[in-house]
């Protein structure tokens, strides 16, 4: 499969970076990191689309949408990656690559955080390199014959 085109999702919260817990999450917003994810895409010849919401609902019609016009997602879906069963199955049904990610580690962080519903659903995951995460997934996808 070559991949051509990727729908990145990024869930609740996320548009809050650059000033929510800097120390935390970094100061990059997420339009900075969409513009830098978008400008290296380019040079692989793979078009990005970018959905952010803080509503659950939107992240699930997202990935059915991606399930049909897309080759695969990235997604961090943040706090839900801990809580929701139906991002999780909106995942499974879509029968296309999704690679979760985050911009730290959960396993290293409160214990609530280190269970995701996503990853054994999820292709892979990358977590804990900061905005790097995301330029890791999309290096995955560009490997892909």
């Amino acid at each position: 499969m070559s991949v051509k085109k990727l729908m990145v999702i990024n869930g609740p919260n996320l548009n809050l970076l650059g000033t929510r817990e800097p120390a935390l999450y970094g100061s990059e917003t997420l339009e900075d990191i969409n513009a830098a994810l978008r400008a290296k895409a380019k040079t692989l010849g793979i078009e990005l689309e970018f959905i952010q919401s803080n509503c659950e609902g939107k992240i699930i019609e997202s990935l059915h949408r991606a399930g049909t016009d897309f080759d695969g997602v990235i997604l961090n879906a943040a706090g839900y990656s801990h809580t929701s069963v139906a991002i999780r199955d909106a995942v499974l049904s879509i029968n296309k690559p999704v690679v979760e990610t985050h911009l730290t580690n959960p396993a290293g962080r409160e214990s609530f955080r280190q269970r995701s519903f996503l990853a054994g659903a999820a292709k892979g995951v990358i977590a804990g390199f900061g905005a790097k995460s995301y330029f890791l997934a999309l290096h995955w996808f560009s490997l892909l014959d």
